[in-house]
């Protein structure tokens, strides 16, 4: 094996394929309990159950979803009647996303199916196993960050 085969790394590649196989039993851990919102869609929810009533931009910003695939899933979840959009009364240009009362009433099934994952994913692992696993996994994340905010 050649120094350039040892240095060769494969955290994108386990990383999507742990967001592949994970996003996939946990959709059939979802229908199996009868809940409409998808993986992706949940990650916008639960952005919004930590604080109800945010605009779009701040919405996009903590879920790191692109406006325009932030705009269709708003569409669908308010299809769905999840969410609602309202103009800000402090800046009417500004639209604000609430969540509904069928949200509400859905919020604590997908939170317990979302924890069991959670039991999932560590299996095996002990504390600072995780500690050290999840602040590896944010300064990855920040360096992605940092690269994306200073290409052209």
């Amino acid at each position: 094996m050649t120094d350039s085969m040892k240095q060769q790394r494969q955290a994108g590649f386990l990383m999507a394929k742990v967001r592949q196989v994970g996003e996939r039993v946990f959709l059939r851990r979802l229908k199996g309990s009868e809940i409409e919102i998808n993986p992706a869609q949940g990650r916008i929810m639960f952005a919004l159950w930590k604080q109800d009533g945010i605009s779009i931009q701040e919405l996009a910003k903590r879920t790191q979803l692109g406006k325009s695939t932030l705009t269709s899933m708003l569409d669908r979840l308010e299809a769905m009647g999840y969410v609602q959009r309202r103009r800000s009364d402090s800046d009417r240009r500004k639209i604000m996303i609430h969540r509904t009362e069928k949200d509400r009433a859905t919020e604590k099934q997908y939170v317990a199916i979302s924890e069991r994952m959670t039991e999932v994913w560590y299996r095996g692992f002990d504390e600072a196993e995780i500690e050290r696993f999840e602040a590896c996994l944010q300064r990855i994340l920040d360096n992605l960050i940092a690269f994306e905010n200073e290409m052209p």
